[in-house]
């Protein structure tokens, strides 16, 4: 007796000492040690000095850490106990919970004893259920404290079933499945029981001003819900229908303090799917009750707010935000067990149509879901067999079901009326609107940013606009009529206003609506799809109607000119089906872009200059839109463009993006047409561009580049040149996705833009040579300031690494920050500043890297007209001198490309003179950022040098975010070289990872795999390899889970190569740093994301290549747990089977063993501790887990730990 309680005395103190953050570290890790060791010792001890712990005598935090070891002992060594010794450990539980039922006792240890009752009951299984039942009905009928521990009992009983648990093994988890549902009959009445017994008590007892007692009786209640919703995701519907369960939680949604929790039920099986065996029926009738309680409640509530809205509070909104969940839910999932019956069918729809309307945001966004995905589901079906109705709706035969169609019905005119009424008031956004408007508007509670949970507008936005183009779809004479309607009415409205800017926002939000609408309507074709001729005519008079509204428009003031561009250019799909009124569009587009004036004097107001860009936009828009439609008036367009040109009333960057417009339209006409529309557009360019005195005077050296950006009308024009180039490769030819690679043999098709890059290519490379050149640190230390400044990161670049939404960004910046550079035409303008310097020197980069990487897609004339040893020089000159997002930008648009397209033939050459000094730079700068981010917390990146001080927490988030961001982009790259069109002659990887068995008797030469593989060529090449290799293992090592996933497809790459070849010393890297690199990996909680594609990569190593290199065998088995026996028994399990995904889940098995389940990358799928404690109530600091960290640098195998 007195060495039991000094080994309790003993644990004691180590419990107290680990959980003690004062300790010194050593004493901390010496009692952690020693609590491991206690554990795994002698499992009599174990279990009776736990009991002695959990006694009133010790203090809580003893007393918590008791119960996890007890549950410990049961999960994971109750098997060394006999069946007498089992028998006794759980009577002992049982006792305890009689002991612990006092209401001094803290919630938290109530909660741990009905927990390790019901890990016991898990384990033994039903006949020890049976057994224990009449024991706790007895318990439960001694007080509320003692039913609520049994109601927390029966809640915890199916939590591996509800809680996702690896460690449970499919057989074992249907084997529990199957007893808790032959127990069902038990527990389902006894919870009814407990619910019912102790809320009439839990009322009586508030009557009698008994106020301690009726707490504990809600209390009781509280648990027993809890348990309920523990039952509602599995137990068969009709169960908790026929044992009163649906039936006692609906009515105790009309008690203000269990509402919530009733509503947590309802919530969890609103969305059980239908089964389609015999037991449909019973399933419809109980999803029925669901259904009926549901919309009672929300029918109540519904009157309540039409009668006086002012009653309704707070909490009576969250509540109903509850129960409008539930709701969609039901809809979205089971609305056909209610589509037999079309009053309450009908019933459901008007009080989802009425949550929609609701003027509280919450409800409302619930609804939007439930309609999105009901239209969704009944109209979005392939349009076989179609038949159009008189009013415009369309109704689909043979894909769609008599059911669904039936519902559709349901969905009228009046329906889709409202719906778009709605969605068109919600379209807008509070902090867009004037005082006056949202005044106007109340008390319809508008978005705001101040929203939480709801994530950004344009989200919701792009909801509402899905929906709006399934009514659209639905009913698309109403759709259009509304539209038409609300458009002209707005503009009524605005011409007869003396403030017209005030209805400016709802104008703004009516663009996409149109756009919506009429997209939806002519559904992309040359004829609306499915409705019949009277329709299609309707249709074209309505939009006809509002062109001409729209044309007759006399509006100068360039925020109004903006507008009705868009709204023009929204009536593209139109314009393709109406080609008449293409002529009266143009005419008025270039109506708007003469009315504004095309220099602005005053640079800080360039409202007018952006809505010229924006007319000019219009034209692509329209283009895109309208297709063949614009053929005819090709001429009168380029006609007009030359006459504003040479009268100089067409800037320089209004020309490029006509000129795109052009291309579009003539890509609808075919290849001839493009090139002569191109060698319209690029024969003046051409002589600025081709002309050697400029190149001469500014390329030669960086000074010249220097002066270049002090030439303010040289250097927008240069600009707008390299700009034009990439719009003019992205609107000509192929698209970049259909591009095939050599190696596929298949023969690029003719690119328009083809002639052209023997002059357009030399003079752009020695433009980024020179611009890289201002970053080299000789030629930094002569520049001017402002170019100095310049070269700095940005507010917008700032801004945009910190994640931050900077609302007072300029115009121009938010435009050059999505490429297209809409604001960035300085001409007139006298002198350059430094945001103009920057915003050059970014334009140039991005579109000149990009106009190299489209180049390189139009693979002969790219690579017959460039010289590699200038194209080197020109990139990779200085790239140990550039900033990583330069370096990211280059390798995104530049290289990636280029690798995909790169001939078979020149990959020797090109390759790696482009690759080894890119590779070399990458792998010195990642390894030095991410070493002191990972060790001094900082990743001390090049591109935030000379910011000012006084941010150093900014300044430190902007590194993090540059650096990932590189590493990220230098992995793709890894990643592009081992993709399969790149490695046609490697054995196929798929999802999984799994490489089908090969003959390894017949390994080939690197040599022979290099021409049909990528990474064989890599590899190939000692120099690129050795700095690729090198990458790939110290990315194992960083905590950036994007980037690790695009290293693992290199990595199978390089594995498959290795299995494949006869090469020993990659078979030897493989085997050996490559497959302790992947295990080390796993020891990082980062990569638990991708544990299973690490987990599959060790798998192809230790099956394809342990029996040809001892090495993987050496390296498991020096884990610190690992034992020979261990070995031997997964070796043996491992040829029982031929499943990947079996020899996976082998692997991870050993791992976790050898290892002493330390690899945080695998115990993170786990649950912390299976019997997790879900209350939101407070605990205690002895509930804070373990954290354990490296006590020092560490090399080696002691990595992993």
């Amino acid at each position: 007796m007195e060495e039991s309680a000094s080994v309790a005395n003993n644990v004691a103190r180590s419990i107290v000492a680990a959980l003690d953050w004062s300790s010194p570290p050593d004493a901390r890790k010496a009692a952690v040690s020693y609590l491991e060791s206690f554990k795994a010792g002698n499992v009599l001890i174990l279990a009776s000095t736990s009991f002695i712990l959990v006694k009133k005598d010790w203090s809580s935090e003893i007393r918590l850490h008791a119960f996890k070891m007890l549950q410990h002992l049961v999960r994971l060594r109750w098997e060394e106990l006999s069946s007498l010794e089992q028998k006794n450990f759980a009577n002992l539980v049982v006792d305890l919970m009689s002991e612990i039922a006092d209401p001094c006792e803290e919630w938290a240890l109530k909660s741990q004893t009905a927990a390790l009752l019901a890990e016991i009951v898990r384990r033994e299984g039903l006949n020890l259920w049976q057994e224990l039942l009449p024991s706790l009905v007895l318990l439960s009928n001694k007080g509320p404290i003692h039913a609520e521990l049994v109601s927390m009992m029966l809640r915890w009983l199916p939590e591996d079933i509800t809680v996702h648990n690896e460690d449970l093994e499919g057989e074992r988890r249907r084997l529990l499945l199957r007893g808790l549902t032959q127990s069902l009959p038990d527990i389902l009445p006894l919870l009814y029981t407990l619910l019912e017994r102790h809320f009439g008590a839990a009322l009586n007892e508030a009557a009698r001003q008994q106020l301690d007692i009726a707490k504990l009786h809600a209390g009781t209640v509280l648990s027993t819900l809890n348990a309920l919703s523990a039952y509602a995701e599995w137990a068969p519907l009709p169960d908790l229908a026929k044992y009163g369960i649906i039936h006692g939680c609906g009515f105790l949604l009309s008690s203000l303090d269990f509402r919530l929790h009733a509503c947590e039920f309802f919530k969890l099986v609103s969305p059980r799917k239908r089964p389609v065996d015999e037991s449909a029926s019973e399933f419809d009738s109980a999803m029925g009750n669901v259904f009926q309680i549901m919309m009672n409640v929300s029918r109540d509530f519904m009157c309540k707010s039409s009668s006086n809205v002012m009653a309704i509070d707070d909490n009576e909104h969250e509540f109903m935000e509850y129960v409008c969940e539930s709701m969609v839910s039901l809809g979205s999932t089971n609305l056909q067990c209610i589509s037999g019956d079309e009053n309450m069918l009908s019933a459901y729809l008007h009080q989802m149509l009425g949550y929609f309307q609701y003027f509280k945001l919450g409800l409302h966004f619930q609804s939007l879901i439930f309609w999105l995905a009901l239209l969704r589901d009944l109209l979005s079906k392939p349009k076989v067999a179609m038949h159009a109705n008189g009013d415009g709706s369309i109704t689909f035969f043979g894909e769609a079901d008599n059911a669904k169609i039936k519902i559709l019905s349901f969905v009228n005119e009046e329906m889709c009326t409202t719906i778009l009424d709605v969605s068109f008031q919600r379209l807008l956004r509070k902090e867009k609107v004037p005082a006056e408007t949202a005044f106007s508007l109340a008390p319809l509670e508008l978005w705001s940013d101040d929203f939480e949970g709801k994530g950004e507008f344009s989200q919701y936005r792009s909801k509402l606009l899905e929906l709006i183009r399934f009514v659209s779809n639905h009913k698309p004479l109403i759709a259009a009529a509304k539209v038409s309607e609300r458009i002209v009415m707005i503009i009524k409205r605005m011409l007869s206003s003396s403030m017209p800017a005030k209805d400016l926002p709802i104008l703004e939000s009516m663009q996409l609506t149109l756009e919506n609408i009429v997209l939806a309507v002519f559904d992309g074709s040359n004829e609306i799809v499915g409705v019949t001729p009277e329709i299609q005519a309707a249709l074209c008079r309505i939009f006809e109607g509002l062109l001409q509204q729209l044309l007759s428009l006399k509006w100068t003031d360039p925020v109004l000119v903006e507008v009705l561009g868009h709204l023009l250019d929204a009536l593209g799909p139109f314009l393709k089906f109406h080609p008449d009124a293409v002529g009266g569009v143009v005419n008025k587009l270039f109506e708007l872009l003469n009315c504004l004036p095309f220099i602005v004097k005053d640079p800080s107001t360039n409202s007018a200059r952006h809505a010229r860009l924006q007319i000019c936009t219009s034209f692509i828009r329209i283009a895109k839109a309208a297709g063949q439609s614009l053929l005819p008036h090709m001429k009168g367009i380029a006609d007009t463009v030359a006459y504003m040109q040479n009268e100089g009333h067409l800037l320089r960057g209004e020309h490029n993006l006509l000129g795109e417009a052009f291309l579009i339209i003539a890509s609808a006409a075919g290849v001839q047409q493009q090139q002569e529309v191109l060698a319209w557009l690029l024969e003046p360019l051409s002589k600025q561009w081709m002309d050697q005195d400029w190149q001469n005077a500014y390329l030669s050296e960086p000074a010249g580049l220097v002066r270049l950006c002090f030439n303010i009308p040289l250097m927008w024009s240069i600009f707008h040149i390299v700009t034009f180039f990439e719009r003019a490769l992205k609107r000509s030819g192929i698209k970049k996705g259909n591009v095939q690679n050599s190696t596929m043999g298949s023969p690029t098709p003719f690119h328009p833009m083809a002639p052209h890059l023997s002059w357009m290519l030399p003079p752009l490379l020695k433009l980024l040579r020179a611009m890289h050149s201002l970053w080299s640190p000789p030629v930094t230390q002569t520049l001017p300031e402002e170019v100095k400044a310049a070269m700095s990161v940005s507010d917008v670049e700032r801004t945009s690494l910190l994640g931050e939404i900077n609302h007072k960004v300029h115009k121009a910046a938010l435009s050059f920050a999505d490429g297209s550079v809409n604001d960035m035409n300085k001409e007139g303008y006298a002198e350059p500043n430094e945001t103009d310097i920057r915003n050059w020197l970014r334009g140039m980069r991005d579109s000149g890297y990009s106009v190299l990487g489209l180049s390189t897609t139009i693979e002969d004339a790219f690579f017959k007209c460039l010289d590699i040893q200038t194209l080197a020089v020109a990139l990779m000159e200085n790239i140990q001198s550039m900033a990583f997002r330069h370096i990211r930008q280059l390798i995104h648009l530049v290289m990636i490309p280029l690798v995909k397209s790169c001939p078979l033939e020149l990959r020797e050459g090109w390759l790696d003179k482009l690759l080894q000094p890119l590779f070399l730079h990458s792998q010195q700068a990642l390894s030095c950022s991410w070493s002191s981010l990972l060790n001094e917390g900082r990743a001390k990146v090049p591109d935030v040098n000379g910011i000012a001080a006084g941010i150093d927490l900014k300044v430190e988030l902007m590194e993090e975010k540059l650096l990932r961001d590189l590493t990220r982009e230098v992995c793709a790259l890894l990643s592009v070289l081992s993709s399969p069109g790149l490695n046609t002659g490697l054995p196929s990887l798929d999802h999984s990872g799994y490489v089908c068995r090969m003959d390894a008797s017949f390994p080939k030469d690197l040599d022979a795999l290099a021409s049909s593989s990528m990474v064989s060529f890599l590899l190939k090449h000692k120099g690129l390899a050795v700095l690729a290799l090198q990458i790939c293992l110290e990315a194992f090592k960083w905590t950036d889970t994007e980037s690790m996933t695009k290293i693992c497809s290199f990595c199978g790459g390089v594995i498959v190569v290795a299995i494949s070849s006869n090469n020993v010393e990659l078979r030897e890297f493989v085997c050996r740093d490559l497959f302790l690199a992947i295990i080390q990996g796993l020891a990082l909680e980062s990569n638990a994301i991708i544990s299973s594609d690490l987990i599959g990569l060790c798998r192809e190593i230790f099956v394809h290549l342990s029996d040809r290199d001892p090495t993987p065998r050496q390296i498991l088995l020096s884990l610190p747990c690992a034992t020979p026996q261990d070995l031997l028994a997964f070796e043996e399990a491992l040829r029982k089977t031929s499943s990947p995904k079996e020899q996976k889940q082998l692997i991870k098995s050993l791992l976790v063993l050898a290892t002493g389940n330390e690899l945080k990358a695998l115990a993170a799928q786990k649950t912390f501790n299976v019997i997790t404690n879900v209350s939101t109530r407070p605990r205690g600091s002895s509930s804070a887990p373990e954290t354990r960290t490296d006590e020092g640098d560490v090399v080696g195998l002691a990595a992993i730990l």
